[in-house]
């Protein structure tokens, strides 16, 4: 079963079972996803759909953050059940440990020293953690490894 048939699916079930707000969140990634096919004219394989969710979860983190910037945690909150939902069907995360290791061997590979060296770094770490992490997030580790 392929990852779009699978979103299908779990709508459906939602829509039998009265979850409205796991329903809407997934017919907006259908819509989305449907979007993609017919800018691109093609039907997406799981690659290409997972690159859409991701894309969609990231759009959400943003949301989240930028309505607590503005003072509106019900916006938030709303976001940050749609994240969760999302969350179900993305890869599971490399943990802020495992991306220091992942860097740390990275560095000592490559010899590099200082912070001018973290492009060679980040070119080398983020194809490993591609889909497993968030760029900020191993950006921020590779810095404070390499300003120590």
């Amino acid at each position: 079963m392929t990852l779009k048939q699978r979103l299908k699916e779990d709508m459906a079930a939602a829509m039998r079972q009265g979850e409205t707000e796991r329903r809407n969140t997934l017919r907006l990634l259908l819509a989305a996803i449907q979007q993609v096919e017919v800018d691109e004219r093609q039907e997406l394989d799981d690659a290409a759909t997972m690159a859409v969710l991701q894309k969609q979860a990231k759009q959400r983190r943003e949301s989240v953050a930028d309505a607590q910037k503005a003072g509106r945690p019900d916006l938030a909150h709303q976001e940050e059940k749609e994240l969760a939902i999302l969350a179900n069907y993305l890869p599971q995360m490399a943990s802020r440990d495992e991306i220091q290791r992942l860097a740390a061997a990275i560095i000592s590979e490559l010899g590099v020293a200082d912070v001018k060296g973290m492009g060679q770094v980040m070119s080398r770490l983020m194809p490993q953690l591609k889909d497993r992490a968030d760029g900020r997030v191993v950006n921020e580790v590779v810095r404070e490894l390499l300003s120590k």
